[in-house]
């Protein structure tokens, strides 16, 4: 079940399921909550959809502040819509440019590092083995979920980490809805390689088109991966349908800003938060 919580202006949702974690901080962020104007409005945190760029540093500014999380402790991907998987060891270095980070999905066991992953429709997703105390964050847009990255995280956290999918929890954030996505045949094509498809593709309201449930298409991966359907947790909310809390791509035309959604795993307290005139080496 998800509920919605405000910390300063942010608001944002929590999975409950996530929640009985105390060793982890999660936030599925909304819209609201920022600086950003018009298309923006107002907590887009993405710098490379045309929004001020200073806009865009107050509202990680507020974000940090609100969760009192140093901004330099955000790390983005640049998302690159594929099934690559970033990841992070507990210590030491773990990238050297922008230009290595292109992947979707982030896996690590490392304390103070919030992982992000950006969101206008796209599906963000997150596991966590409440146990080992590994965490997951998934970027699963139409390519992405084609090609199985959710499947392809938990067969990592499996082979990797030794986790047991009994102790892993899925929680499946606000995306678009199989009710504003559709895709053509060749596209739809791709999901038919999955089991279950014909519980996430359906025809669609036009012509040639199949509606597909992004969501649904992530949670059969998760529970063909053996995780019990008692461990997951899907948000009910529509991007595209609820403009009013969220950024939609599809819904937007494609003029919009971005959310944020993440976790971090708890260590120890930071001594302060970065202001927005410090240097910002992971937000990009």
């Amino acid at each position: 079940m998800f509920k919605l919580n405000k910390k300063h202006s942010i608001r944002y949702f929590e999975s409950s399921l996530l929640s009985e974690c105390d060793f982890l901080t999660h936030a599925f962020c909304t819209r609201l909550g920022g600086v950003s104007e018009d298309d923006y409005t107002s907590l887009n945190i993405s710098f490379k959809e045309g929004d001020s760029e200073g806009k865009v540093l107050q509202n990680w500014h507020r974000l940090a502040m609100a969760f009192s999380i140093p901004l330099e402790q955000f790390l983005t991907l640049n998302q690159a819509h594929g099934d690559d998987i970033f990841v992070i060891k507990p210590y030491g270095d773990y990238y050297s440019s922008r230009e290595h980070l292109n992947y979707d999905a982030i896996v690590t066991n490392r304390t103070n590092l919030a992982i992000c992953i950006k969101t206008a429709d796209c599906v963000p997703i997150f596991l966590v083995d409440r146990i080992k105390k590994v965490i997951a964050v998934v970027h699963a847009g139409w390519r992405s979920t084609a090609l199985g990255i959710t499947a392809k995280v938990i067969r990592l956290l499996i082979d990797k980490y030794h986790c047991l999918p009994r102790d892993i929890l899925a929680v499946i954030g606000p995306a678009i809805g199989k009710c504003c996505f559709d895709l053509d045949a060749a596209a739809a094509d791709d999901f038919r390689k999955q089991k279950n498809h014909d519980t996430f593709i359906f025809p669609g309201k036009r012509q040639n088109k199949y509606a597909i449930d992004l969501a649904e298409a992530n949670r059969s991966q998760i529970m063909n991966c053996g995780v019990p359907e008692s461990n997951i947790d899907v948000s009910d909310f529509c991007t595209s349908c609820r403009q009013d809390l969220f950024f939609s791509h599809r819904g937007s035309g494609g003029i919009t800003g971005r959310q944020v959604n993440f976790m971090i795993i708890k260590g120890d307290v930071p001594c302060r938060v970065l202001t927005v005139g410090d240097e910002i080496q992971h937000i990009q």
